[in-house]
């Protein structure tokens, strides 16, 4: 009976198992959750279960994979949307954690391997771990990474807490802060009556007067002599008739100065218009601009809103469309049905999971590894952690090539991450658990010194920068750090501190940027120790 528990693939179930459950007892509302896989298997590690090498580099692969494929529009859109102060702060905050690890491994004397374990623990970071395990080929890694790790969480936690009340801010004046800022980035759009009074828009077709470009509204459609219609480019407009548009309010008001003043007129139900909420699920139109396909001109439909990520967006002419992007669309009844056809609007692509992007992304990624990246006296390269993780940022800011779709639905990408994250942390601890109580007997009490003060220097560092250097908003403020530590634990509570999505945005615009420099440093550090 007992025997059984000595194969390899029953001791990951075994091991998965009490994980997941003792993850789930919280104590004072934390708890460890799927990172109590690593604990377990350290514990049953040291009393000689093995997970083999094989489920390590399969979940290994899956992990990294899938992170660079959430995490690629964020890596690049980072630069652009939100600033360099996000990164600078992010990468000095983690140049301040390896420095730290450089100067208190040479004051305590602790084993190179060791150390670079120490870095990841603290800074919770398993693809980290995973590109040291890579580096140094040695299980000191995953046993540094084990001890650090608690304190890396314990200390995002305890931080965050007390951060507001050292810096005298209070959340909800950075809440309305943050909502102001915003609503002047993202707009909400509105639906608006127009009265057509300005004479020179008289017997005009809508391409003629070229409203949209000048106000960024999108009209909707067109009531003349108590008849609705869809608006075309074709379509003329006359003094007297009441166009319905949609934009935000400053756009709105810009119509208003071009067409007229609002209109109360209600617009009789008509049986041939209708607007509906359409899917992109067609491979074939991924990554065409709105233009190209000229769905006015053709079925006589217009795209009122775009709905991406849970934001609207005003479309243009030169919106590209992406695969899940929902399009408020009004047309005739004949023409949305047409519409729907070449959209796909088909809710079961969302949750079916093509295996093919995945594998070839991941061989992708294996070769982008194995190239040398010459760096003053050394010579490095991504190896297969870090050649994964950029193959799945590159594809996924591609998003397609041929009939091949570089994205996966957020619920997919969540299975194969965790599913991918469990195999790799099974395996790797139960690898470490054998010369766990060794190590600790002999460096002990330097590891817990080591791991605390690589796991608050960042969050300090960070602090300073990003408040008193930046002024940066307190909640993004915390969304960075909690992204540079890559601790997602650290982001939960300051979720529960605040409803905004400040945090979450700055953590997903900066986790990349922290999964890139932690991973590279992961190969770098030893050698500087």
């Amino acid at each position: 009976m007992f025997e059984l528990f000595s194969h390899g693939y029953i001791a990951l179930f075994i091991i998965i198992a009490f994980g997941m459950i003792i993850g789930r007892i919280k104590i004072f509302g934390f708890s460890f959750d799927i990172s109590a896989v690593i604990f377990v298997a350290l514990l049953l590690g040291h009393y000689g279960m093995i997970v083999p090498d094989d489920f390590m580099k399969f979940g290994l692969l899956l992990f990294i994979f899938t992170i660079g494929i959430q995490a690629g529009p964020g890596f690049f859109e980072a630069f652009q949307k939100y600033g360099r102060s996000l990164i600078i702060t992010t990468l000095l905050a983690l140049l301040s954690a390896s420095v730290m690890l450089v100067f208190i491994s040479k004051a305590l004397n602790i084993d190179p391997d060791l150390a670079i374990g120490i870095f990841n623990g603290a800074l919770t970071s398993t693809p980290g771990l995973a590109a040291a395990i890579e580096s140094t080929n040695s299980p000191l890694a995953t046993v540094g990474y084990g001890i650090a790790y608690t304190f890396g969480v314990v200390g995002v936690i305890l931080f965050i807490n007390v951060l507001p009340a050292i810096f005298k801010v209070k959340i909800e004046d950075e809440e309305r802060e943050y909502q102001n800022n915003i609503q002047k980035e993202n707009p909400e759009l509105f639906s608006q009556s127009l009265l057509v009074e300005n004479p020179n828009l008289d017997n005009k077709k809508i391409s003629e007067i070229r409203i949209s470009e000048m106000a960024n509204v999108v009209l909707a459609k067109v009531l003349h002599k108590g008849k609705v219609s869809a608006v075309k480019k074709d379509t003329k407009i006359y003094s007297g008739d009441i166009i319905k548009i949609t934009g935000s309010k400053e756009a709105i008001a810009q119509a208003k100065i071009v067409i007229g003043k609002s209109s109360t007129t209600e617009f009789p139900l008509a049986n041939e218009i209708v607007t509906e909420w359409v899917l992109v699920t067609n491979k074939q139109i991924v990554n065409k601009k709105y233009s190209q396909l000229n769905l006015s001109g053709n079925y006589d439909a217009t795209i009122l809103k775009i709905k991406r990520s849970g934001i609207e967006i005003s479309p243009k002419s030169s919106s590209v469309f992406k695969f899940g992007d929902r399009l408020q669309i009004t047309s005739g009844i004949h023409g949305i049905a047409l519409v729907k056809k070449v959209l796909g609007n088909d809710t079961k692509r969302l949750s079916h999971t093509d295996f093919l992007p995945i594998a070839l992304g991941i061989l992708l990624g294996f070769l982008m590894g194995n190239i040398d990246i010459p760096i003053g006296n050394f010579r490095i390269n991504l190896g297969m952690t870090g050649g994964t993780l950029a193959a799945g940022i590159l594809l996924s800011r591609l998003g397609k090539t041929g009939p091949v779709i570089w994205s996966m639905s957020g619920s997919a990408n969540q299975l194969l991450r965790e599913l991918g994250l469990l195999l790799f942390m099974a395996a790797v601890g139960t690898k470490a658990g054998a010369t766990f109580v060794e190590t600790m007997q002999t460096y002990g009490f330097e590891l817990i010194i080591a791991s605390v003060l690589i796991a608050i220097t960042p969050i300090i560092f960070g602090a300073i920068i990003g408040k008193l250097i930046f002024k940066m908003n307190f909640l993004t403020l915390l969304g960075v750090i909690t992204g540079a530590m890559t601790s997602t634990p650290g982001l939960a509570v300051v979720n529960a501190k605040s409803s905004i999505n400040a945090a979450p945005i700055a953590y997903a615009t900066v986790y990349p940027i922290a999964l890139v420099y932690i991973i590279i440093a992961s190969q770098l550090l030893p050698k500087l120790i």
